[in-house]
């Protein structure tokens, strides 16, 4: 692989410990997407970040407790129109060798922003049989992650290809430029949660982020407020699901758009969802 090649340091913050797979914790996508965002405005000021495409969250990245930061590699490529793409690696040791390994990956093409979604076409109400799910059932049985990442709150409402949910930003404080320009990363990890949510009902297996098509960031998510998100299934196969997210303000302008979110199983079958989410009874 072309490009360069930078040691970065992560800084871990108490509440990574809250998003946890398999009894470990690790990096959350979100947190990986803004990592790379952070590191590549430092290399390239001038390159808009509000745009993401053809991400790909390969491998969890183990989050280890009580210690401050953790060191890693930054492999980034300047390509001929300017766009850059970005890579979170960490180096394996192994007993013959050592070899790099990658646990995220965006391109930034510095492209304007399209224009956003019209409210009042794209979040019709739900049609067809309904299913209300408390968040509180959600966090306990469903995706099973600590406070800090609980961030859907209320009531889930889901039909067969669409569900609708309130997200909340913890009231963290905003620390860097490139938080004021992408915003908290906690509402996208509650829509996901949605996602997966809805996934569940569809599959036999849970499924989580590994990548998505693109990513556009129209008004930065701002710490302790409140926010809907509409999710919408657009493909299902045997072994993944796409789904598009939006999460819009109360007045409905949408703060920031997914489309193509990739969702997979990533515990080789480990994992299955409780059989009561797949025949729970409309509202």
């Amino acid at each position: 692989m072309s490009g360069q090649h930078l040691p970065i340091s992560i800084p871990l913050h108490p509440w990574f410990q809250d998003h946890h797979f398999a009894g470990r914790a690790v990096l959350p996508a979100v947190e990986t997407l803004l990592l790379l965002a952070r590191e590549i405005h430092t290399l390239r000021p001038d390159l808009d970040l509000r745009v993401m495409e053809q991400a790909r969250f390969a491998k969890f990245l183990v989050v280890p407790p009580d210690i401050p930061e953790l060191a890693a590699l930054l492999h980034w490529q300047t390509e001929a129109d300017g766009a850059v793409t970005a890579t979170l690696q960490s180096r394996v040791q192994t007993k013959a060798m050592s070899r790099l390994q990658e646990h995220g990956a965006v391109r930034f093409p510095g492209t304007p922003l399209p224009d956003p979604p019209d409210p009042g076409v794209d979040r019709q109400t739900l049609s067809g049989p309904i299913f209300a799910l408390p968040a509180a059932t959600i966090y306990q049985e469903l995706v099973p992650f600590g406070p800090s990442y609980r961030s859907l709150c209320g009531t889930l409402r889901l039909s067969s290809r669409e569900a609708d949910g309130t997200l909340q930003a913890p009231a963290l404080p905003v620390t860097g430029a490139v938080e004021k320009i992408l915003g908290s990363p906690f509402p996208l990890d509650g829509a996901m949660h949605a996602a997966c949510v809805l996934g569940q009902r569809l599959v036999d297996f849970v499924p989580f982020p590994v990548g998505f098509a693109r990513r556009c960031v129209f008004r930065p998510t701002r710490p302790g407020v409140r926010y809907g998100t509409r999710v919408r299934l657009i493909h299902h196969a045997p072994e993944e699901l796409l789904f598009d997210l939006d999460i819009f303000q109360a007045d409905g302008l949408s703060c920031e758009t997914v489309s193509g979110l990739r969702m997979r199983d990533v515990s080789g079958g480990r994992i299955k969802p409780p059989a009561w989410i797949m025949h729970a009874a409309p509202v």
